[in-house]
Formats: C-alpha cells, structure tokens, sequence
C-alpha cells in the first residue's frame, strides 16, 4: 500500500462513513489540532529523561489517537461496529488523579510563569497550548455537530496535565519556573 493516493490533491478527504469533506472543514481542523498535540508530546516524550514520565506521556499519546479516530468517525455506531474505541470518563479522572500526585512534589504556585525552564518542560508548555488551540477547535465544531462531552472534557484537563507536568519536569531538572513578572517589577 502506498503513502499517496493523490484523493486529496483537491482539498478533500475522507471520513470514516460520511464521504468527502473539505480538508478546512471544522471536523477535519479539529481532528488535526489533535494530531499536532499528539506530536508535540510525542516530542516530550523523545526529549525526557524522565522514563516514566516519558511513559505516561506514550499513554496519553494512545488515548490522542483515540479522540482522532472518534472525531474523524462521526457517527457513533459506525465506531461501536468498527471497534474503535471511545473517550470514558474514567480517562479524564486518570489524569486528575495525576494530576494531583505531580502536584504532590511540587511548591505551591504563587505567581504566574511563563512558558520554559529545561528543554521538557518547554516542550510541555508547548504542548499545552496546542491542546488548548485543539480543545478551542472540537468547541467549535460541537457548535455545528455532535461531539461527545468527553472529547472537550479531556483536552480540558489535559491541558492542566500538561501544565503540572511541565512544573514537575522543571522541578526534577533543578531549573526553577520562570515567573512572571509585571513591568517595574524586578
């Protein structure tokens, strides 16, 4: 099987079950937000040295790949019969769980920081704002179509994961946050 198919040479593309879309339609936008953010933390994961950090990482990678293929099938009993997997809940409530450990190790944040510190955790900051740009593109695609709850839920807190990943990974380094610092303020 060949990489190219030259289908899409026209600005169009498939989805799973419902034929030909634009390639700038909201669907397909937001499936490709999705796929950014899975490369940016795949690129986390290539640049730690923190292996199970690194493996948490791959695992929600897999999870990203789930919501890529759920948003790229529409329809819902397409997915069932097809077997692809759905976004539960009890994913969302992993990451809390995480979430809430990370933050066991770390000081409590008592200023804004900027995006940086050690080479993960910039790659973390950057992850965390692709996954708000995607968690802004599956938004607005539930404004014209059904998009399961879970889908916004888990980029929602995917990004605070990101974010007190990145607080963790700094930690770890030995490199502080980068705080913010208001103009005049030293």
């Amino acid at each position: 099987m060949k990489v190219y198919t030259r289908r899409g040479d026209g600005g169009e593309t498939d989805l799973v079950g419902e034929g030909r879309v634009g390639k700038d339609s909201a669907r397909v936008s937001a499936y490709g937000d999705v796929d950014e953010l899975n490369a940016c933390i795949g690129l986390y994961a290539a640049v730690t040295d923190q292996g199970e950090l690194a493996a948490k990482a791959q695992r929600v990678q897999s999870t990203l790949f789930d919501l890529g293929s759920q948003l790229a099938t529409p329809d819902a009993n397409r997915r069932a019969k097809s077997g692809l997997p759905e976004i539960e809940a009890e994913v969302i409530s992993a990451l809390e769980v995480e979430i809430d450990g990370f933050e066991g190790e770390l000081p409590p944040l008592t200023r804004f920081i900027l995006p940086g510190g050690s080479p993960a955790a910039a790659a973390l900051h950057h992850a965390r704002t692709v996954c708000r740009r995607a968690e802004r593109s599956v938004v607005a695609l539930s404004r014209k179509e059904i998009v399961e709850a879970e889908a916004i839920g888990l980029l929602n807190r995917l990004s605070d994961w990101l974010f007190v990943l990145a607080r963790l990974e700094n930690k770890r380094a030995g490199v502080p946050d980068v705080e913010w610092r208001g103009r005049g303020e030293s």
